[in-house]
């Protein structure tokens, strides 16, 4: 009995210290529920360091699942920013695998047939590229990387925007793993990580960290990357459009720093005056002007004031400054997720189906059948203030190859 008390009160904790701003289907229900276990162990792991135990995730509007197994296994969802500290204290937590992953939106001067432009990624493709003595591994292939074009409606006065532009979505294969510099990003996929870091063992399954100077090692490694990765969507843009006007080039899976990670969201402010938002292939993407946020009427409205001052984390939502990215994943057949239960330290989610006849049970989100969200995350993000519309960016097509 004291050992299911005590799995409840951390769970009841790490759910505490989530301040939602999803826009409440099933995929953001899900996002929350994996997350308390989450936070839950990042608790663990504060305690252990002699820290107080108030890790946060703040979500934007588009709060969804992860896609990458190993993440959301370690209880860590999409679509916001998990903070675990102060930013200065030297302690990461690997399960939230930053990658550097960023969008770079840039403006062209006509819209180039899709067959030019699949001919200059694949020269661009077949010759040996380097960036700071760092070899390339063009990856648009991968995953949800994508190029769209667009056509550009501008909708507030400012510095006059080009006629069409594009967005590039790209990642960072070449710091996964080890590589010429020394260790990788992420904890499971870099032999010379695993011999850094530390294995804290949690009631809901293993955590991993790095501390002191070896977090000091890995966070230089995280700014090379940040830095590699801006120049490598830069090149791209460059070499496949033969343009240079860089409208916007935002990182939005990596580490602020040593405490801090947006997963799946922007910083409202800093970097480029405007932030891309892409949607789907089918609908309008969006240039944001992104706002300081959450200010006190905002948190209000939120109801989040009273339980972010009980808990000691009121400046966190004060200076959260996030800005969605995209729409995010949704499961338009599933209604809400009824339970979650736990065997042999495995998560399975009991999930209501939206048409009322029988459930979906699952422990591996992957094999669930997607789609992208439409326009009420940006609705939402309007609605709330963390961002205007600057442009709206009329899709051309797609170049996913």
């Amino acid at each position: 009995m004291l050992a299911k008390k005590k799995h409840d009160f951390l769970l009841k904790r790490g759910k505490d210290h989530i301040f939602s701003t999803g826009i409440g289907d099933c995929a953001s229900m899900l996002s929350r529920v994996n997350m308390k276990y989450g936070l839950a162990k990042l608790h663990l792991i504060q305690e252990k360091y002699g820290m107080d135990p108030n890790a946060t995730f703040i979500s934007s509007p588009d709060e969804t699942i992860s896609r990458n197994a190993s993440r959301w296994d370690q209880g860590i969802s999409y679509g916001g920013k998990i903070s675990w500290g102060s930013g200065k204290e030297k302690l990461i937590v690997l399960d939230t695998k930053p990658n550097c992953c960023g969008m770079l939106a840039g403006g062209i001067d006509k819209i180039p047939h899709p067959k030019e432009l699949i001919r200059n990624l694949y020269a661009l493709e077949s010759r040996e590229t380097y960036i700071n003595d760092l070899k390339v591994k063009w990856d648009i292939n991968k995953g949800n990387h994508f190029i769209d074009v667009f056509i550009v409606k501008q909708l507030k006065e400012g510095p006059r925007l080009p006629k069409y532009a594009i967005i590039l979505h790209a990642g960072l294969p070449e710091l996964k793993g080890d590589n010429e510099f020394g260790m990788g990003l992420y904890w499971n996929e870099s032999e010379v990580l695993k011999q850094r870091y530390e294995v804290v063992e949690t009631p809901f399954g293993p955590s991993y960290v790095i501390l002191d100077g070896d977090a000091k090692e890995y966070m230089k490694m995280h700014r090379f990357g940040e830095s590699f990765a801006k120049k490598r969507r830069e090149l791209l843009f460059k070499e496949v459009f033969h343009s240079k006007d860089v409208i916007a080039n935002e990182m939005h899976q990596g580490l602020l720093n040593y405490n801090e990670i947006t997963l799946g969201c922007q910083q409202s402010v800093g970097g480029s005056a405007l932030k891309p938002m892409s949607i789907r292939a089918d609908l309008p993407s969006y240039l944001l002007k992104g706002k300081k946020n959450f200010s006190k009427e905002q948190i209000e409205i939120l109801g989040f004031k009273e339980r972010s001052q009980k808990l000691g984390v009121y400046n966190r939502l004060k200076n959260a400054n996030i800005l969605p990215h995209g729409g995010g994943y949704q499961f338009p057949d599933m209604l809400d997720v009824e339970q979650v239960f736990e065997i042999d330290g495995k998560r399975f989610f009991d999930i209501n189906m939206a048409n009322d006849r029988g459930k979906k049970i699952v422990q591996d989100v992957r094999e669930l059948q997607f789609t992208y969200r439409s326009r009420g995350v940006l609705l939402k993000t309007i609605e709330l203030g963390l961002g205007e519309v600057v442009a709206k960016l009329i899709p051309r097509y797609v170049l996913k190859i």
